[in-house]
């Protein structure tokens, strides 16, 4: 690399209590849930939420963070330190690489900030969600703008919005899958995190979005190419393809809708309570939107979900893990990265046949 100094690479993901205890989770959730992008509702997050969730959640929360805490402390952070850790060692000492947390720490000001002492003439940020949705993405490219700004030389920066088409990320989790033969199943759900319908149709500038007549979920175009739904639509049909498994064989759902106000359909909760009836009693669960296992795929899927799997009938949920320290993974990231750095943007992977039953 030239003398003009170096490029920096900030890796960011959504974030966690600094430890398992109810005071950490309440002060973790308290900064995540006045993310206006995350509660859009202005009553919701000023009233509602210091009043009604946070005094509730927090403590039950607390309690799924204990049972998911590593020796080392929190999966988002401990495969979040490899990850920053591995491209460190493959892009060298002309790059500065730092791990974020959009919520808690380490902060996206702190991680900045030791990009700024380094002089960096670049910084290239990857949100660590492979669908783009305001309330994530959308947040973290918010929170760095905000931050930079602040600054009186801004470097350039480079954003990688989505990744849901990678071919790299795509083949990390059919690897993953092929740990599980989806023969051995009565059914394999892909469940992504639920997003409420309107911050969806918030961004529909065309008017069709989530409507049933309409198809627009089955394939990427320009004009839904950061739809949340869309993206995990294409995910869900890379790994399909890989793994080749049927469509009557597999649904497409959304997990960890919070409030009463519609979330995008079908609920996760309601199709493993028709598999049970249907007399379905192994199935495996992909949860492509989470790049490392979490509590929404450790504790809800594997604890809360099975429990009302077997309520409902059915004998067992089996998760398949989050791509974590996978090396794949890491080629996928690091191949990522020099794309954006290349030419500014990213490879995708080409339109995969199929469609999303049960999707809406």
């Amino acid at each position: 690399m030239d003398n003009k100094g170096k490029t920096g690479i900030l890796l960011v993901n959504l974030g966690t209590p600094d430890e398992p205890t109810r005071s950490a989770v309440y002060r973790y959730l308290k900064q995540f849930l006045a993310d206006p992008r995350v509660i859009d509702v202005w009553a919701v997050r000023k009233i509602i939420v210091p009043l009604l969730i946070l005094p509730f959640r927090s403590g039950e929360s607390a309690k799924g963070y204990k049972d998911l805490w590593m020796e080392e402390g929190s999966p988002l952070k401990v495969y979040g330190y490899k990850l920053s850790e591995e491209m460190q060692r493959r892009f060298g000492d002309d790059y500065v690489v730092e791990l974020a947390m959009r919520y808690q720490n380490p902060s996206i000001e702190s991680a900045l900030k030791k990009m700024q002492e380094q002089r960096v003439k670049q910084i290239v940020v990857l949100p660590l969600f492979p669908q783009y949705a305001s309330a994530s993405t959308g947040s973290v490219q918010e929170e760095v703008m905000r931050v930079l700004t602040k600054q009186w030389l801004i470097p350039e920066v480079k954003m990688i919005d989505a990744f849901y088409d990678d071919p790299g990320y795509i083949d990390a989790f059919i690897q993953r899958g092929k740990l599980y033969n989806w023969r051995d199943y009565d059914h394999v759900l892909f469940s992504y995190h639920g997003l409420p319908e309107r911050q969806i149709t918030k961004g529909d500038d065309c008017g069709h979005c989530l409507k049933k007549d309409y198809e627009c979920c089955n394939t990427i175009t320009d004009v839904n190419r950061l739809c949340y739904t869309a993206g995990c639509a294409e995910t869900t049909r890379g790994i399909v393809k890989g793994l080749g498994i049927p469509k009557e064989m597999w649904t497409q759902c959304y997990q960890s809708r919070l409030g009463r106000d519609p979330w995008v359909k079908p609920y996760t909760s309601d199709i493993i309570e028709e598999l049970a009836k249907e007399g379905k009693k192994k199935v495996l669960v992909f949860c492509p939107a989470f790049i490392c296992d979490c509590l929404e795929t450790t504790i809800e899927i594997s604890d809360e979900y099975q429990e009302e799997f077997e309520e409902a009938g059915g004998e067992h949920l089996q998760l398949v893990e989050g791509l974590n320290d996978h090396p794949r993974w890491f080629q996928a990231v690091e191949d990522m990265i020099r794309a954006k750095l290349k030419d500014g943007s990213v490879q995708q992977v080409a339109d995969v046949e199929g469609k999303i039953p049960n999707a809406f």
